[in-house]
């Protein structure tokens, strides 16, 4: 059965924003590592969503698929960019990142890239 990757998304976002609450130094610290990692420098913010899904299909973290997805498609990339990543995580990560691409990103990519066009 597929998972509804619109919730997931908005369950991670929510999820963060809840532990803030209790945890503002810590999730701070995170967001800003995160923030200053994707700043466009050498490389810039398309790639590295790119690279963050395929190492979120290689590590199996299902909501970091989710999320970077989307962030991809709202970076620029498109829906070949995106299946292309995937394919190299595939070549490193074997039979779970295929898995974990032909199921979960799939249905991410159909969800979002809607919300691009």
């Amino acid at each position: 059965m597929a998972k509804n990757v619109r919730e997931m998304l908005n369950n991670f976002t929510s999820g963060l924003e809840s532990l803030s609450t209790t945890n503002e130094k810590q999730v701070s610290a995170f967001m800003n590592l995160l923030g200053s990692s994707y700043e466009p420098g050498a490389l810039d913010l398309k790639t590295k969503e790119l690279m963050s899904v395929a190492i979120g299909i290689y590590n199996r973290c299902e909501y970091c698929i989710v999320f970077h997805t989307y962030k991809a498609f709202e970076a620029g990339a498109t829906k070949e960019e995106i299946l292309e990543a995937a394919m190299v995580s595939v070549a490193f990560g074997g039979g779970p990142s295929m898995a974990y691409s032909v199921t979960l990103l799939k249905d991410a990519i159909e969800e979002f890239e809607k919300d691009f066009k």
